[in-house]
Parts: C-alpha cells; structure tokens; sequence
C-alpha cells in the first residue's frame, strides 16, 4: 500500500513551490463552525503538496534528529504524506507494529487515555465551604464565647456557622466533573493491524504511536490519526470543532499550512470524534494528552493544579502556597466573594481595634466581665448571617433562572454574571440554531428565488418561497418547467427524510423531524414546501431508483439515476459544487460567467452554494449508469441553491437588550469570514458597513489575531467583534486580552472546544440541549433552551441580585454600626464597682444580627428588579457592592440608629432613673439590677424596630419611604402598595415589629437568657425613637435627591454647550 502510494505520487509529475521554512511550529486547533467547508485543490494547487521530494525536504530538516516522536509528528502529520508519515514512525500500513515494538511504545509514550486532575470530592468542597475570612473571623469570636464558659452564646455562633456551611454545601456538591466528561468519551476497543498484516481488536487504551488503525462507520476514532487510505470517509468533528455536518475526508491531501484549522486538515482523524460514513485505514500520531482532545483536558485542569512551562520547583511551590492561602481565606473567586473577604478581613482588625478600646477603658483590668464585654463589642461588629442570607438569596435567584430555562450550577456566577462587561459567544448553536436552511435560489432562465418568513428548520408549512414578489405555489411551479426541473434536483438528489409531528408523539408534539445530513435536510423541507418532496414526486411521476453515486470529497459531487414508470428514460439528477458541476454542463460561456457572478454574490452574504444539474438519458444507456463518468457528463444546468445556518429568532432582540445594558458582544466563530461576518450583520452585532473603515478592527481573521502580540493586541483601539476561524486558544486569548482591559466576560459554547475557554471566562455559559457533556461541565451556567436570550434574563437576574446585596448589605451594617456606637458610648455606663454595664446583652445582639436582621435580609434580597435594571452601564466592579454611596449611607443611618438607641438609653436610666446601675448586672439578675435591665431592654426593643423599618426605606437607596414607587402609586399613600408588594419583606417586618414582645415579657427567657426586664411607659419612646428615625432617614434622602438633581442639571447644561460648540465649528466650516 505504502509503496503504491509513493510511487503514485512520484509518477504525478506536478510542481510544488517551496515550502515554508521550519522553525517553531504553532498548531492551531480549529473551531471549525464553517458551514461550508474549504474547497479541496486539484493537484498542484497552492494549498496542497503532491510532490515527494518537497515531503522529503522537510521531514529532512525537520526530523532529522526526532524519531519516534509522536509529538513532532503530530504538529506536522497533516503536511506530509502518508508514506513519510509511517517512515518516520517505522511502520508499514501492510504490516503495522509488531507486538515488541508495541509493548515498547506502550512504556516509551504512555496508555491512552486522558489524565485525570482527581476530580471534586466532597472534602474539597467541604473545604472551599470553610475557607472564607468570615468563618474565619466568627469561629475566632466562638473560641473566646466558649474559653469565657458563655456557652448560649458560644452555641449560637456555632450553630451560625454549621447553617452557611451546610447550606453552601449542598449548593455545591455536584460542581465541576469536566475531566469526568472527558473521560467518558474514550473509545474502549479498535481495530489494529500488527505482526506482519494481522488485525486484531485491542483496548483503545493500549494504542501507540504507529500503530495502523482500521476505521468504519460507526467506530469511534481512538487517536489521533494521519489517514493512509480513505473510501468515501466522513467523520463527525463537532466535539472538538462545533461543525454542526459532517467532514468529508481523503487520505490523498497533503497540506501546505502547518497552522492549519482542524476543520481544514481532511486528511487528519481526531480522537474522539466518530466515523458517520465510509472507512479508512491510518497511522496513530498522537494518543493520550498529546492528542487534540487531550489539549483540551490539559486546559480543562484546575488552575491550581496546572503548571507553567519551565516553571522550577522553588517558584512552583511558592505559587502554590500563595494560592492556597488565598483560597483559605477567600481571596480567590468572583468580585463579591473577593470583595466580602477582604470586608471580613477588615471587620476583624476593627473587632480587634474595638475589643482593644476596651480594655483600655478599663485601665487593662481584664477580668471575665471585661472580656465579655470586649467579645461582645467584637461580636456587634460582625454581620454573623451574611453568608446565610447570601447562600439563601442566592438559592432562591438560582430555582428562579431555572424556570427561566437557566441552571445556575456554581452559585457565585449567579451575581457575576450581573456585572459583565462582554459577552464571548460561539456562532453555530448559540446564536444561529445550528441547522442548515435553503436561503436562495437561482434558475438558467434568470428567475431568482427567495425563502422568507421560515419559522422551523424541519418545517415545511412555515415560510413562503418568494419569485418577483409572488408566492411560488404548486400550480405555478406546474406551470415552469425550468421551476419544476430544480425542485426534482433537489428533492430526488437527496437522502434526507422529513416526517411530520405525530399525534401519539408524547416528548415532541407539533413538532417536525428530520434525519440526514443538514444540507440535504435543507433542501428536501424546500421541496416539500410546494408539495415537491422526494416521496411526494416519485409517487406522481412513478420514478424507481436505478442507481447512486454517493458524494466523492475529491469530484466534490453526488448523482442518482432514475428509471421512469415505462422504463424508456433514465433521469440523472446531480449536486455539487459550482466550479465543479458548471463545467460538465452544456451552458455557454456567457451564461457561465452569470452564474458564476451569481454564485460568487450568494457566497458574499455567507451562504454555501451548491450548483444542480439534470439529464434524461435513452433506458438503452442503462448498462452505462454504473460508469460515473458516463453519467455525469452533457449535464443540463438546473440553478444554483446558497444554504446558510440561520440566527435563532430571539438573538437579534437579546443583543440589542445587551447593547443597551451596555455590554459588549463579541462572536468567535470557527466559521468563514464571509460567513461570520454577514451573520454578525444580521443579528446587530455588526453595523452594515463592516466592509468599509470597520473591517480592520471590528472583524478579523482569528490566524491574523494569533500574530499579534499581547502588546500590539494591547494597543488596539477596540478588540475586534467577530474573530473567524477562531480556535480555542485564540478564544482563551481574547478573553486574556479583555481581562487586561479591566473587563469582566461571560463565554458561551457548546462544543468541546468552547470547554477551556467556558472554564477560563468570569462567567461560563454552556447550552443544555445541543452541548457537549464537557461543556456543561466546565461551565458555571447550563440554558436548557439553547436560547441565547436566555443570558439576558441571567443578566437581568444577576444585575436584580446585585441590587439586592447592596439593599441588605446596607441594611446588615447599618445595624452592626449602631450596635457598635451603642456599645462604645456604653463604656461610660459603669456599675457600683465601676464595670461596665452592657446597654445590649449578647444574645440581645445575636438575635438582632441573627434572627430579626436575617429575614429582613432575606425580604430585602427577594425584591423585584428596578425599571432600569437593563438601560443602565455595568457596575463598577472595583467598587463591586461597596460604592460610595452605600458607605456614606450606612454611616449616616447607623449613626442615626445608635444614637436614638443610646439617647432612650439615657434616658431611662438618667432621665426617669437615678443613674444607678446596680452591681454584677451583666451575667447574672439581683435586685439592683432593675434599672439597667429595664434600660437594656429599652434599648433592644428600639433597635429591633428601626431595623424593621429600616428594611422598608432600604427597598430603594434615593426614594422616600411615601413615594418608592411612583410609576405605580403616587403620594403618602403609596407606602401601603410599598408595603404589600414584597409579601416575604412585608412579613419579615410584621414578625420584626412583633419579636420585642415575647422575648421581654415571657418570664425566664426576658430575665435569664436576654438579661432585660419587661417595659411599660417606655413604648413611648421606642414609638418617639421610630418616628425621629423615619424623620431623618426621609431628610438625608431628600438630600440626595437634590444633590443629585442638581449633579443631572450640570451635565445636561454641559452637554448642551457642547453641542452648541461643534455646531458653531460646523458652521465656520
């Protein structure tokens, strides 16, 4: 076989230029979205080499000294011929390895199969549930509650951190399987030839560099492999390329560019992709990780456990230390978690600053009470159930999306994807619906037609075909020969099936099926459109198959012959390409020039062209029908037909809501430019004059983008919108080159070949119907619909989220700051022996942290998204929840709320009291305690209020409480529509108004667990507190509102003069 081959090849006699000059050689692994693929060359073209003698030239100077390596030859497989191929791994296609040699390989390079990184096991997860600052920070404060034998309060805190683990816990426990999905795939047997020609079927594991593969249809490709011999072969690459047809290939191929796509390289077959017709013969040149689905399991690997080229070990390890310790506390996640760790960090040096004024007040005297008192002080100033209501709301949003078709499996995504400033998304499946549709056609006599109004891919009842404005009908085509020759091409050239939807049908009702190849699918749903499909014309004109002549990748072609009822005439119906077909036809060279120009026009609005021809052939050529040559000659020309995979319906309106939220979509696609680029126009993420001043910079060729340097990629004004032929690393490349922007960037794919750049993006987004399991895997989101609209209500759910964490956030601080002015004023407050006297006992202040701020939290985070949620820009993700105003805000109302609580303090104690707060009042009740408990008490019932009704103004940041929602209800009376809007916040504040009661007056707990006395006259100052605070809060908002009001006049006013400026330079102009 082998020396056939080369002697073919030595006997073609075809000049080949030069070939590239060897260096370092840079693979590029190919998306492949085209929805038409190259063109193979004849013999001699630029694109191809034929010549041995070049073949050898570069196996001489680039492998002179690399024998056996499987990786060297992988990189250049597809660019030398198969009989230098085998050479240089020293086999034979006849004979293949023996079994020594095998064995040899087998230790030399490996089993393979695909590393595995450990997967996530239930410790680990267990672990990134405690490794945050807070937890860390609160079990800190849980080991002092119980050195200081405070076991209630010990107890409480425990009980606080078992609930956000436990709760984030389970949230998590199944994230993350992506190398399990690799692993999967492997294919468990294959046929091999060894020991001087022998076939014998071995463990796909077992395979080595060299060995001779036998493929048929329905074999799983094991490896890597440089085709030797091809029948008719096609395999389906949409796990590594996302190429939604099959790939025709042909041993014969030689290729020039060694940076070829892998949807490009036909003379390549790819571990893990499978064999959908044909069979073939081939050499394995690369198995395991050194296969291109194994580069895409090294880049799948968690980050931790990756290393870098040439990395030491010194550097290694310290990288990693670093790692882990950021990872233990926190610091390593989406902006929120980064933000919230460094906030916990920052409450701990504050509870350490707190607890250190203390006992400083108390001359350093530190005695059980002190220590209480500083642990308690301490405690005030840490948001113990943040994590809880942030798990929970979390929770709440996630089973939200999902009825809005998202799954939301990594629940930090949930907010991230709030703040995205990019959207990365693949072409074919995402936004196009990844099925071919019949766009155009033209006909010899000039005629054009044009399929409008289509609502269904398999569908032949929705869309209309279009003909100088009339609606083709079947009477019409009955009435035009020319009409009627091209859907009998179409249809009876043609092995797809369309069935209708079946009644019984359970899982699918309505909904029409089809099964074959997507172009040919296409074209039969054309034909049925006008009651022209296959079956519905042989049963009219009572046509029986004489024979087929199936696709030929090197002819670029396919034709069947067809016995008519009498059997005096043959039909020949053929398809293919239009530089292929035009030439065995019988047009004038004139008119082919018009075809040509139409099939180039068709082309340039990025659809595939196929040319179709017929003949009528005397039933005395019926011995001739076997021979291809014969059939396929004297054609008539029958029309041209351009297919394209067409936008799903709902992108066009989903881009234009992310263009208006201010986010940036980009399309990288394996696809051909013109393609990519028309498809880009036709959704909006391109304007129509991409050809003009837009070409260098909004679109650009992903091979022209890999050239260029991080610092040329880096000066560019604007990174391009569509980058075509796109493979995964230049996908990884582009969002590098966004992170470095400052950008925070969702990627959405679902091929195998989105999964590196789905696990490298802020935010993963993978499609549930037609995505691979690796890409569900490596994504942080799952749409089951497919629909690319459903990131923008992942988007506006996130952004709602966002929103909301501000609301409790602020609401959360606000009460920690008044506990905490409360308690340092409290200092002053010294009993008998002149100990402090706490004005909030510790479990008063759990239960407010814990119990009543926590459901309001809760209420808060569950309110509706805003009316500008989706017209607004993305929020500053350096600020993240912590922007200017939500600090000065929770100063101001925190401030307000503890000195209200501290002035009803004073005042019971001093103003209606003598000022005398008893001794040992702060662990244990004597009767001088009556008026610090009763004071104490005071206190608590204060706060617990003006927390519940701080959850109501903290439902918007700048309207007043008696005018939230104006677009609603207008006037004092609105408050009540406020109120009962969110029915959850609504009950929470219910309940919050209602817990002061039972904890001060049911006996034992009032006395014993709270450390307070029931109130009776001093309700009336819990009342005058409620109505100062709301006073207040409605004043500094108002203020706000002015300020801001004023700020919005400046700009308009600014803007305008502006304006004015450059129309008076125009004028002078």
């Amino acid at each position: 076989m082998e020396k056939a081959l080369v002697h073919a090849v030595q006997n073609n006699g075809v000049a080949s230029h030069t070939p590239r000059g060897s260096g370092s050689i840079a693979t590029c692994e190919d998306d492949g979205n085209a929805d038409d693929p190259p063109p193979i060359p004849s013999a001699g073209s630029s694109s191809y080499l034929t010549d041995q003698s070049v073949g050898e030239t570069r196996l001489n100077t680039s492998y002179h000294n690399a024998r056996h390596d499987s990786q060297e030859i992988h990189v250049q497989a597809h660019i030398l011929p198969p009989a230098l191929v085998a050479q240089q791994l020293d086999t034979t296609a006849e004979q293949g390895l023996t079994t020594k040699v095998a064995t040899e390989r087998l230790e030399k390079y490996g089993h393979n199969k695909l590393e595995s990184s450990g997967g996530v096991t239930w410790w680990r997860i267990l672990i990134r549930q405690i490794s945050n600052s807070l937890t860390f920070v609160l079990a800190i404060a849980m080991i002092l509650s119980f050195v200081t034998l405070d076991f209630i309060e010990g107890g409480v805190i425990a009980a606080v951190i078992c609930l956000n683990i436990v709760v984030g816990f389970i949230q998590d426990f199944r994230a993350e399987q992506t190398i399990q999905s690799l692993l999967a795939m492997a294919a468990p047997m294959c046929k091999v030839i060894r020991d001087n020609g022998t076939s014998v079927t071995i463990n796909a594991d077992e395979l080595v560099p060299g060995d001779v593969i036998l493929l048929t249809v329905g074999d799983i490709v094991p490896a890597d492999v440089r085709l030797v011999q091809s029948i008719n072969l096609a395999t389906d690459e949409a796990l590594l390329t996302g190429e939604s047809k099959p790939c025709t290939k042909t041993a014969e191929a030689v290729l020039d560019e060694v940076d070829s796509p892998i949807g490009d390289r036909i003379n390549m077959a790819y571990s893990s992709t499978s064999v959908t017709r044909g069979r073939a013969t081939g050499i394995a040149v690369a198995t395991g990780m050194k296969t291109e689905i194994g580069k895409i399991a090294e880049l799948l690997k968690d980050k931790e456990g990756g290393t870098e080229q040439g990395e030491g070990w010194t550097r290694r390890v310290a990288r990693k230390v670093v790692f882990n310790i950021k990872s233990a506390l926190g610091l390593i996640g989406t902006p929120l978690q980064v933000k919230l760790s460094w906030f916990a960090l920052l409450l701990f040096a504050l509870a350490i600053l707190l607890a250190i004024i203390v006992f400083s007040a108390n001359v350093w005297d530190i005695d059980d009470e002190t220590l209480i008192y500083g642990i308690c002080v301490a405690v005030a100033v840490i948001p113990e159930s943040l994590i809880a209501v942030l798990t929970i709301v979390m929770a709440v949003g996630s089973k939200a999306m999902a009825k809005g078709n998202v799954v939301v499996r990594k629940m930090g995504a949930l907010e991230a994807i709030g703040g995205v400033t990019n959207i990365c998304s693949d072409k074919t499946g995402t936004l196009t619906q990844g099925k071919m549709l019949a766009r155009r056609a033209f006909l010899p006599n000039g005629q054009e037609l044009l399929v409008q109004n289509e609502t269904g891919p398999f569908d032949p009842t929705s869309g209309e075909i279009i003909t100088n404005g009339t609606v083709v009908s079947e009477q019409l085509v009955n009435e035009n020969q020319q009409l009627r020759d091209f859907l009998h091409t179409i249809s009876l050239c043609n092995l797809a099936t369309v069935t209708p939807p079946s009644a019984d049908s359970v899982d699918s009702p309505g909904i029409w099926k089809a099964a074959g190849e997507p172009t040919e699918i296409a074209l039969q749903v054309m034909a049925m459109r006008v009651n022209y499909g296959k079956q519905q014309v042989l049963q009219h004109e009572t046509l029986s198959l004489a024979t087929e002549h199936s696709f030929d990748s090197s002819i670029k072609r396919r034709s069947v012959v067809y016995h008519t009822k009498d059997e005096k005439h043959l039909k020949v119906f053929t398809k293919g390409a239009a530089e292929v077909l035009l030439p065995l036809t019988d047009v004038s060279d004139e008119r082919r020039k018009i075809i040509v120009e139409q099939a180039d026009s068709m082309a340039s609005q990025g659809l595939r062209v196929l040319c179709l021809a017929y003949r009528d052939l005397p039933s005395a050529d019926k011995h001739n029908v076997q021979d291809r040559a014969f059939v396929e000659r004297d054609l008539t020309f029958a029309g041209l037909v351009g297919l394209y995979d067409p936008p799903r319906v709902e992108s066009v309106g989903a881009i234009k809501q992310c263009q208006a939220a201010g986010i940036t979509v980009h399309m990288l696609t394996g696809d051909h430019l013109k393609t990519a680029t028309t498809i880009a126009q036709e959704i909006g993420i391109l304007g129509p004059n991409v050809y003009g001043s837009l070409t260098s910079s909004s679109v650009m060729v992903a091979q022209d983008f890999d050239k260029l340097s991080d610092a040329a990629i880096d000066d560019m004004k604007a990174l391009p919108l569509v980058l075509a032929r796109c493979s995964p690393s230049t996908k990884l490349r582009m969002l590098h080159a966004l992170h470095r922007r400052g950008r925070y960037c969702v990627m959405t794919g679902d091929g195998t070949n989105d999964s590196p750049a789905l696990k490298g993006a802020d935010v993963g987004v993978a499609m549930g119907l037609n995505g691979s399991d690796v890409s569900k895997e490596a994504a942080d989101m799952v749409l089951t619909d497919d629909n690319f609209a459903s990131i923008v209500s992942a988007i506006r759910e996130g952004r709602r989220l966002f929103d909301n964490i501000q609301k409790f956030l602020l609401h959360l601080l606000i009460s920690n700051i008044s506990q905490v002015i409360l308690l340092l004023i409290g200092l002053a407050f010294q009993d008998r022996r002149g100990t402090s006297v706490f004005p909030l006992s510790p479990i008063e202040i759990l239960w407010a942290n814990l119990i009543t701020s926590s459901f309001l939290a809760i209420g808060l985070g569950l309110e509706d998204a805003s009316a500008d949620v989706m017209i607004r820009q993305p929020h500053s993700l350096k600020a993240g929840v912590f922007t200017k105003e939500l600090i000065v805000d929770k100063f101001i109302y925190g401030t307000f709320m503890g000195v209200l609580c501290l002035v009803s303090y004073v005042i019971v104690v001093f103003g209606v009291g003598d000022g005398d707060l008893g001794e040992d009042c702060n662990e244990n009740y004597n009767e001088s305690c009556d008026l610090a408990y009763r004071a104490r008490g005071t206190a608590y019932a204060v706060l617990t209020v003006l927390l519940s009704v701080m959850a109501l103004e903290a439902k918007h940041l700048t309207l007043g409480l008696f005018n939230m929602d104006p677009t609603h209800e207008h006037g004092a009376l609105s408050i009540f529509y406020t109120i009962r809007k969110n029915k959850f916040l609504f009950w929470a504040v219910a309940v919050g108004m209602a817990t002061p009661f039972p904890v001060i007056f049911i006996p034992v707990i009032n006395e014993t667990v709270f450390r307070h006395h029931p109130l009776t006259w001093e309700w009336g100052l819990v009342f005058g507190s409620l109505v100062c605070f709301v006073a207040l809060v409605e004043a500094w908002k108002a203020v706000k509102r002015s300020r801001r009001s004023r700020t919005e006049e400046r700009t308009r006013a600014h803007e305008t003069f502006k304006r004015g400026e450059k129309s008076e330079e125009s004028s002078i102009v």
